[in-house]
């Protein structure tokens, strides 16, 4: 491994890396933070989860100098909102030990907090082409002295339709300037993009950009599952040996928030990132899964380029992705930095001509998925599952659960209890399996309608009140 001081890197930038246990290089970093430090253009092409943020923010950073004047001196461009957050993250840990700011300028949030940021002088602004373009047409960003561009995920960019807004957005530019694009793969347009924007520029490939296909530290599972079975499977696939943070990827926003709530009532801690969401509420899930306070994050492939955490052990594709390309890009959020990782995907039945092209493209060899039940011996053993386990988490006896939200149980029971003995002491309070009483409900006999009404035991109305009259205060008095 390489340090970063050898890389020629000023050390107030090593110093905030170290903060993070950050130390050695990746392989991209090593190749082009050399070159991009003195100015040289750069086409890095590297998989999501290389360490290519750093390998373009360290130089950006670098060669604005330790105290830049205030105003916009670097672009970085990216195709979503969620990478615009991370990108930004990163950038503020580069510049911590400088004067240096940072602003993140992306739509679904307020424009009064972005413009502050910008009329207060930050130097570097990562943003998303369309708000970029919106406050830059409003004479509120001003890109005529930024001399150091990047366009990272430029094939995105690509797929999202955004390459007419880069051409906008070039033209406001000054022509000179450093300029740095970064990819996973290099079709033609980026290729075309490259040649009329760069200068002479140097094309890094790190690693095969179709590395995750047979990437040894990712373990790839492939099922043929029922869909109604599919929330069984996942509940026990979370229970496995091993397991961490877990991203799971839906084909729509309706079935993200499905599987959300379906597996918080399973007893798991699960978060959502999806179109029906709001930036804010977005936001907040991915903060919640970075952090560790959610353990399992359902998303749309909207949101999966903006998830870019290291200690993800697993990601499900609870349906099949359209392409290789997205197979790789959902596959390449577990297995990062170094890290082990499993991509387990489930194949209905409808969607066998899918896999059939995503197994010819990456060459997997398994032309048929494992038809795979919750049930099936070889689901336990491909994935470390403690036998006998069930897809819910057990939880509390059924007396507590149906406690109040924010009770503990045993508080309200007693109080049940006193009340149907009608002022009786101990004895009667201590009868074991008296129908109705709080016992025979701990152990969850008889029916319950959910609404804290009484227990039936099969008993008619009448003779249970018979029962209590026989208990009143005054004939326990008589039988005194």
């Amino acid at each position: 491994m390489t340090a970063f001081a050898d890389l020629g890197v000023d050390q107030d930038i090593i110093d905030a890396l170290t903060s993070k246990g950050i130390a050695d290089a990746f392989p991209i970093q090593e190749q082009t933070i050399p070159l991009s430090l003195p100015g040289q253009d750069v086409i890095g092409q590297a998989k999501t989860g290389t360490g290519k943020t750093f390998g373009f923010g360290i130089p950006v950073v670098q060669r604005l100098g330790a105290d830049p004047e205030p105003g916009v001196k670097a672009l970085i461009v990216v195709p979503t909102r969620e990478l615009a957050v991370q990108v930004y993250e990163d950038m503020d840990l580069l510049t911590s030990n400088r004067s240096t700011t940072v602003v993140a300028i992306y739509g679904g949030k307020a424009y009064e907090g972005q413009i502050d940021q910008l009329k207060a002088g930050a130097q570097i602004v990562v943003g998303t082409p369309g708000r970029l373009i919106d406050l830059a047409n409003q004479r509120l960003l001003d890109l005529s002295h930024a001399s150091e561009v990047v366009l990272d995920e430029a094939d995105k960019m690509l797929d999202l339709g955004f390459l007419p807004d880069i051409e906008k957005i070039f033209s406001r530019l000054p022509a000179k300037r450093h300029t740095q694009l970064f990819s996973a793969t290099m079709p033609g347009p980026i290729l075309t993009l490259a040649r009329r924007f760069m200068s002479n520029p140097i094309h890094i490939r790190a690693t095969d950009p179709d590395e995750g296909l047979t990437q040894a530290n990712i373990k790839h599972i492939v099922y043929r599952a029922h869909s109604l079975d599919k929330d069984e499977i996942i509940g026990r696939i979370l229970q496995a040996e091993g397991v961490g943070k877990v991203v799971i990827f839906t084909r729509t926003k309706r079935a993200a928030q499905r599987l959300v709530d379906e597996l918080n009532d399973r007893g798991f801690n699960a978060g959502g990132v999806h179109g029906d969401m709001g930036q804010e509420q977005r936001e907040r899930s991915m903060a919640a899964f970075k952090a560790g306070k959610i353990s399992v994050l359902v998303a749309t492939d909207v949101a999966a380029r903006g998830i870019d955490v290291d200690d993800i052990t697993h990601v499900i594709n609870h349906t099949i992705p359209d392409d290789e390309k997205t197979y790789l890009h959902r596959a390449g959020r577990t297995g990062r930095a170094g890290r082990t990782g499993i991509a387990v995907t489930f194949v209905d039945w409808d969607d066998l001509h899918k896999w059939a092209l995503i197994n010819r493209a990456l060459d997997f060899g398994q032309p048929e998925p494992t038809e795979t039940y919750s049930s099936s011996p070889h689901l336990f053993t491909d994935l470390n599952i403690p036998e006998g386990t069930k897809g819910r988490i057990a939880t509390a006896p059924k007396a507590e659960r149906r406690q109040p939200s924010g009770e503990r149980a045993g508080e309200r029971a007693p109080r049940r209890r006193r009340r149907r003995t009608g002022g009786s002491e101990a004895g009667e309070g201590t009868q074991a399996a008296a129908p109705g009483d709080g016992t025979e409900r701990a152990e969850g006999a008889g029916t319950h309608d959910g609404t804290g009404k009484e227990h039936h035991d099969g008993r008619p109305a009448a003779a249970r009140r018979r029962r209590r009259r026989r208990r009143s205060p005054g004939q326990a008095a008589q039988g005194a």
